[in-house]
């Protein structure tokens, strides 16, 4: 695990990861960060991953694609890219 993993919270990290490498959809939460949507994100965040928002997004900055995150039409097309690889 490296040291951007180690400061994700324990039950978000697989999420994450299963969205950038196999284009799994999220939940609200995280479409809200991945989507850029402050707000939305605050809203939806539960106790510890409030606490911990700079940390994932942080993780995703450094580690994930910045074609799979940063607005809703970028994350729609990376979960449709994902979709039509599997066909």
């Amino acid at each position: 695990m490296t040291d951007l993993e180690s400061k994700v919270p324990e039950h978000i990290l697989p999420s994450i990861i299963a969205y950038v490498k196999q284009g799994r959809p999220v939940g609200g939460f995280l479409n809200a960060v991945l989507s850029n949507n402050l707000l939305e994100s605050f809203k939806r965040a539960d106790d510890i991953n409030r606490i911990h928002m700079f940390d994932i997004v942080n993780y995703l900055y450094n580690e994930a694609p910045s074609t799979c995150w940063g607005s809703p039409e970028k994350v729609e097309i990376w979960l449709k890219m994902h979709r039509e690889s599997k066909k």
